[in-house]
């Protein structure tokens, strides 16, 4: 956490101002009633796959651009199927016993990573992510849950706090993809 602590830090207004663009697409959307739901469901995945291009750039060295946080849009595709069929599975798993959803929704941490990185389709990651993390699934859930905490605690502080929680938690992922997996790519 605190490596995604110190690049956010170091970035501030990239990562905010990136933030901010995020929360008024979300706002705007809600208020266009289920057509903007699911416009924002569409744009999510990619949206919030630019923290982890942005993130990538930064640990290899290369120089931040605010445009680099819109080339999650690049692999739009396969990350909308990815969220759509891991949202899918976790939401039954956790339907049928909650163990099978928990395990699940751990599982696929890694996917919009692969999908960045390896270029993968959107069920190879899904199953690449889930082989990987199978392996140390305690550490993974270990992991999941202090950055679902520190993202909770931004909720508490009257949403605000998501500003800079959002960002930090994203950076300290991929951080912890590139020590796990190691980066393949040079660009993104």
């Amino acid at each position: 956490m605190q490596k995604g602590w110190e690049m956010f830090r170091e970035h501030i207004g990239e990562f905010i101002g990136f933030t901010l663009v995020i929360f008024v697409a979300s706002a705007v959307s809600s208020k266009m009633g289920v057509f903007g739901s699911l416009l924002f469901s569409a744009l999510a995945a990619p949206l919030y796959a630019g923290y982890s291009v942005a993130a990538f750039r930064l640990v290899s060295g290369q120089p931040l651009q605010f445009s680099d946080f819109f080339k999650g849009f690049n692999y739009f595709l396969p990350l909308f199927l990815a969220g759509l069929a891991s949202g899918i599975l976790v939401a039954v798993g956790m339907a049928l016993l909650l163990l099978p959803g928990i395990y699940l929704a751990v599982g696929y941490i890694l996917t919009t990573f692969l999908i960045i990185d390896h270029r993968m389709e959107f069920w190879q990651a899904m199953e690449t992510s889930r082989k990987i993390v199978t392996k140390n699934w305690f550490a993974f859930f270990v992991l999941a849950i202090v950055l679902f905490l520190v993202n909770l605690l931004g909720v508490l502080a009257l949403g605000v706090g998501l500003l800079v929680t959002a960002p930090v938690t994203a950076c300290a992922a991929a951080i912890a993809y590139k020590e796990i997996v190691g980066l393949h790519s040079a660009e993104w």
